[in-house]
């Protein structure tokens, strides 16, 4: 009887801690997503409260605890403070800075520009068999292109930064785009 017993609890013990092992693993990811849109939120309203920064013109994207900034800003004060506020966000690992340094005088040309060319790299990934149904976000930042989204493979990443560097007007890439994992 006492063998039986000890056989019995130890089973309940093997499988009640492969179900809370599994049940953790399962809020490891939600809690992960909870997390990169907490510490999006919490950078956007530190950015905001910032009078260095003008927090509305900075868009911010994160991705397992890595912050990327991206947008313009009047000077390079400006950038770096919003570099170091975003790294002093408790729970971020590392920032991507992408923002660019624009004159509040070149401004409203440099955004006029930047939405055509946004505008031109979004068609030409539309005319594109293999891309047209890729998830691929464009943005324009003083003719630097941005583009984020997952896709299916390699291949579909490396095509959509040649489409997108031969659209006039895109002075530079930057390819944040992951690729999906094969289950």
């Amino acid at each position: 009887m006492t063998t039986r017993y000890v056989l019995t609890l130890c089973t309940a013990l093997v499988f009640g801690g492969a179900l809370l092992a599994g049940s953790g693993n399962a809020f490891g990811k939600t809690t992960e997503k909870i997390n990169d849109s907490w510490l999006t939120a919490k950078t956007k309203i530190a950015l905001f409260a910032d009078s260095r920064v003008k927090g509305h013109e900075v868009n911010v994207e994160t991705k397992e605890g890595i912050v990327a900034i991206r947008g313009k800003v009047d000077s390079n004060v400006a950038k770096e403070a919003a570099e170091s506020i975003a790294k002093n966000i408790d729970g971020v690992k590392t920032v991507k800075n992408e923002l660019q340094v624009v004159a509040p005088a070149n401004r409203e040309a440099t955004d006029d520009k930047d939405d055509a060319v946004t505008t031109r790299v979004k068609e030409q990934i539309a005319k594109d068999s293999h891309l047209k149904h890729a998830n691929i976000k464009v943005q324009t930042n003083a003719g630097v292109v941005s583009l984020t989204g997952e896709v299916p493979d390699l291949t579909t990443s490396a095509q959509a930064s040649y489409i997108a560097w031969e659209v006039s007007g895109v002075k530079a890439v930057k390819n944040d785009l992951t690729v999906k994992e094969k289950a």
